[in-house]
């Protein structure tokens, strides 16, 4: 007879030493969980350490091309600085003249979609991949981030897994947001709450 699931996980339990909440050995990868071969991730690792990332600041169009060949959809006028680090470029959308600053982290294990005119700063964190802290093999999940139209994301932020940045909304320096925010709202601290709205004025 064939162990249930859940005498499954009673005997991975009991085989752990005592007092052992986890264990590495029993870790897999979910097929198909990054979108793209073995080879084809390696060999975008190595382009982004190499050409994307020794490119000159003003060489955009270069780093667009870069990303559009390994499947990230990218809109006209986006500028992504070469410091930038994309883990999986093909789960990457980017809408016309959005900009991704010096060191940002665009970790897309899941979908990362960002809209029209949105800024993500420099070193600024969207995390869409997590591990489930109740599982023994520490099996690894992603949802998808949302950074909607006219949205900034300031410097050194992080954002959750699942979290959509609601248009025109401003998340501060630093804050780590761990639910979705109203649009046009301004968001400040750990864990980010809304502190006040985002007024309007002509630019200089």
């Amino acid at each position: 007879m064939t162990p249930t699931v859940s005498r499954l996980e009673d005997m991975q339990i009991e085989s752990l030493p005592e007092g052992a909440v986890q264990d590495l050995t029993k870790f897999k990868t979910p097929p198909g969980f990054r979108g793209r071969s073995a080879v084809v991730v390696q060999l975008w690792w190595i382009v982004q350490a190499t050409l994307f990332r020794t490119s000159p600041q003003f060489l955009y169009g270069w780093r667009r091309l870069l990303l559009k060949l390994f499947g990230a959809q990218i809109g006209e006028g986006v500028l992504v600085r070469p410091t930038a680090r994309i883990v999986y470029p093909w789960k990457l959308t980017v809408g016309d003249h959005s900009w991704i600053g010096d060191f940002a982290e665009i970790y897309c294990l899941g979908p990362i979609v960002i809209g029209r005119n949105a800024v993500v700063s420099q070193y600024a964190y969207l995390c869409t991949g997590s591990h489930d802290l109740r599982a023994i093999g520490f099996d690894i999940f992603a949802k998808t981030i949302t950074v909607d139209d006219e949205a900034w994301v300031a410097a050194g932020a992080f954002v959750h897994p699942g979290v959509t940045i609601g248009r025109g909304s401003v998340v501060g320096a630093r804050a780590v947001v761990t639910a979705d925010t109203e649009p046009m709202g301004i968001y400040v601290g750990d864990p980010a709450r809304k502190v006040s709205e985002r007024g309007l004025r002509a630019s200089r």
